[in-house]
């Protein structure tokens, strides 16, 4: 258990909390690029306890900006996307998308004033089909390079899940542990759908089988730091996994089937969280797939909780989301009750600590990329027995 001075340590991430300056020193997903339309590219955003308002001028310039105009405060994202800036709707002062207040229309010739309502502006860059940004102190690290945004030999799709009512050290900390796999998804998965649905099922035939051991690593290479979960299975069709890696501070990169998936979770404020994936389709034959950023698709998921207040658990998404939802908005780790098989997660929460520490004593966090050498690909070992069983049962329809 934690105290509860640490829970909160842990869990806040507004602008001047330990955890929130922490989580700013390394680049987010905002949204799929898909999502600013042609007709009126803007899209409010509340990302670490910030109201913004993201934008793309009509020479293509991304700019995230706070939401309330300097003037009077009224949203932004009610304005008008120009050629050169989004100009507020209340009185149309305009701002560039680096935050530079342009225009200030009924004003007199004001070089002070217009210098005193620039916004502060949050950089945008674009990869495998989402836009990243960083909102910490200069210099701006290099956005990484993962082996699943960048690898050319194969194709990519994009979801997007909705909107969890809950923290995102919850997601976090389940990511580290490597027994629930069990009975929230392989024990859910049988009780859930019918045994034809579960007799073709992959994801039954992997994580429906006895857990005999385990084990974790603690991770820090020069591209990446976190822990990787390993697994020991029993019964016919034993295996001992290699496991699959906890990037630190927000990402778990698993195998899903044949595809690889990272999973984004991004902190929207401190009781929800919005969560993106990048699906990874290797080719069968490791040739060089063409690919453009438009041409990967954005699956967009609905919240799996029905309008009679119970979930829709034939889903990972929806056997997930529940067990997270329902420890809490803000989980009081303070009186819970842990065993070995959670000494994945001790090690996650001594690793965020320590670098929640690190920032405070002025010193750089672990695996901020800075050495362009290093960020030419960030490649990562995972296990491939979800791919072979889904390719087994495959050939045997």
């Amino acid at each position: 258990m934690l105290s509860r001075e640490d829970n909160e340590l842990l869990m806040k991430v507004g602008p001047g909390t330990p955890c929130g300056e922490l989580l700013r020193r390394y680049w987010m997903p905002v949204c799929p690029a898909k999502d600013l339309p042609e007709n009126d590219p803007k899209k409010r955003v509340r990302l670490l306890g910030e109201d913004l308002v993201l934008f793309r001028d009509a020479k293509g310039n991304y700019g995230l900006i706070p939401e309330q105009c300097p003037h009077r405060h009224a949203s932004l994202y009610f304005g008008f996307v120009e050629a050169d800036g989004l100009r507020c709707p209340y009185h149309g002062w305009k701002f560039a998308a680096d935050g530079e207040c342009i225009e200030q229309p009924f004003e007199r010739d004001n070089p002070s004033l217009r210098q005193k309502a620039c916004q502060r502006s949050y950089p945008i860059q674009q990869m495998a089909g989402l836009l990243f940004t960083y909102m910490g102190p200069d210099p701006v690290p290099l956005l990484p390079r993962w082996e699943t945004a960048v690898r050319q030999d194969g194709t990519r799709s994009i979801v997007v899940l909705p909107t969890h009512n809950c923290n995102w050290l919850q997601a976090m900390e389940n990511s580290c542990d490597p027994t629930h796999t069990y009975y929230l998804h392989g024990e859910m998965m049988m009780h859930k759908r019918s045994a034809e649905e579960n007799a073709k099922s992959p994801d039954v035939a992997y994580f429906h089988r006895p857990i005999e051991g385990f084990d974790f690593e603690l991770c820090v290479e020069p591209g990446w730091a976190g822990v990787r979960k390993m697994r020991i299975y029993g019964g016919d069709r034993p295996e001992r996994e290699v496991g699959h890696p906890v990037v630190f501070p927000n990402i778990l990169i698993a195998p899903q089937g044949k595809s690889l998936t990272m999973h984004f979770r991004v902190p929207v404020d401190d009781t929800h969280m919005n969560i993106y994936w990048i699906e990874f389709w290797p080719s069968a034959d490791g040739s060089v797939v063409e690919q453009a950023d438009e041409d990967i698709p954005v699956t967009h998921v609905e919240h799996p909780l029905r309008p009679d207040g119970e979930y829709e658990l034939t889903t990972f998404i929806g056997q997930d989301l529940m067990a997270w939802e329902t420890q809490g908005s803000l989980y009081d780790r303070s009186t819970e009750l842990t065993g070995v098989s959670d000494r994945g997660i001790f090690m996650f929460r001594n690793l965020l600590k320590q670098q929640i520490q690190a920032v405070q004593a002025g010193k750089e966090p672990v695996a901020v990329v800075r050495d362009p050498k290093i960020n030419e690909i960030i490649r990562f070992r995972f296990s491939e027995g979800q791919a072979r069983v889904a390719r087994e049962m495959e050939a045997a329809e």
